[in-house]
This record gives structure tokens, C-alpha cells and sequence, in this order.
């Protein structure tokens, strides 16, 4: 199954509640930031296609660095995912066939959307909160600005099409006991009925 959800929807706690309740997550973020870390082909790729100036000080990817090379520019975000994604695509393929049989596995994709890949699951699961939860979770936790943080959900799907892609949505703009329960609820219902 697939999770996903715009930046500051809290799927990363969703995923986690999962992996709580007995999911194997596969986590894309994860394998991406692995698929460039110091001493990879992928690192090589990376710098090698963006230059010298997206590597820190201790030879690592400098994400931010990285960022403001490719976003907003569309050949570079393109030359950077031709990249990164077929390194996370073999990954999570490897991980998915050493899971348990009869384990849930959940694809934790934050861009499934944006990518297209909602077809590749028989169940997607959207998590959802209102632009302004989301701008004000982004600048408490990750100390953006509202500006940013406004600019990387208008990067993302819309809400409409992550609706269109959605088998199950899950509202996150109250407690996370609130969260639990409903991740609880979609569990013992779809996941492991």
C-alpha cells in the first residue's frame, strides 16, 4: 500500500503509528537520503550533474544547498529525480520481498502524487490537514518562514488530486491521540480487517 500526504500533514507520525501497529514501513525519504549519501555512485551522480557547491564542508550532500539549486527549475528537479529515484525504486523493491509474508507494507511516498505512482498500489492512503496547519507546523518544527513554507506546499499536489488518488484519507488537524485513533481505525478495517 502506499501512504502520502503534503509537506506538514503529519504522514511521517501516520507511518509511524503504522509501523507501531505491526506495518513494515519503507520509508522513500530514507532511501533517498541513503541513495546519496558520502561514498555512493549516487553522491558522484549528484555532483557531478550540480557541482561541487551542493557538497558540505564534511564532503556530505548539503540538502539545502541542493534545494535552492532545484527548485523551482524544472530540468534541474527532473535531472535530479532521474537520479535519485531508480536507486529508491531498487531499494524498496528489495525491502518489500524481505518483509514477512502476511506483512503490511507501507510505501511511504511524500510525492506518490506528484509522481504518478498511485496506480502501483491497490490501496493509497492520503493523510490531510488545512494549509494553515501545515504552514504553521512547518515553521514550528522545521523553521521555515510562512513564505516557505507556503512555496513548498504550492510545489506539492493540490488537495483535489491527492483526493482524486486517495482509497483512504486521513484528516490530521487535531491531537495525536486523535491521529492514533483514526490510524487505528483505517488498521482494523482495511489493513488488517
Amino acid at each position: 500500500m502506499g501512504l502520502t500526504g503534503g509537506i506538514g500533514s503529519g504522514k511521517s507520525a501516520v507511518a509511524a503509528r503504522l509501523a507501531e501497529l505491526g506495518a513494515v514501513v519503507i520509508d522513500s525519504d530514507r532511501l533517498a537520503r541513503e541513495a546519496v549519501a558520502p561514498g555512493t555512485d549516487g553522491l558522484a551522480e549528484v555532483v557531478a550533474r550540480f557541482g561541487e557547491q551542493v557538497l558540505g564542508a564534511d564532503g556530505a550532500l548539503d540538502r539545502p544547498a541542493l534545494g535552492k539549486v532545484v527548485f523551482g527549475d524544472e530540468t534541474a528537479r527532473r535531472d535530479l529525480e532521474a537520479i535519485i529515484h531508480p536507486r529508491v525504486r531498487a531499494r524498496t523493491m528489495e525491502l518489500a520481498a524481505a518483509a514477512p509474508p502476511d506483512t503490511v507494507v507501507v510505501n511511504d511516498v511524500p510525492l506518490l502524487i506528484e509522481a504518478g505512482l498511485a496506480a502501483q498500489y491497490e490501496l493509497v492512503i492520503v493523510v490531510f490537514a488545512d494549509e494553515a496547519t501545515r504552514v504553521a507546523r512547518l515553521v514550528r518544527d522545521r523553521g521555515m518562514t510562512e513564505d516557505e513554507a507556503r512555496a513548498r506546499i504550492a510545489a506539492q499536489a493540490t488537495d483535489e488530486q491527492r483526493r482524486a488518488a486517495a482509497h483512504v484519507a486521513i484528516v490530521n488537524e487535531g491531537t495525536l491521540a486523535e491521529l492514533h485513533a483514526a490510524v487505528d481505525e483505517v488498521w482494523h478495517t482495511r489493513l488488517r480487517p
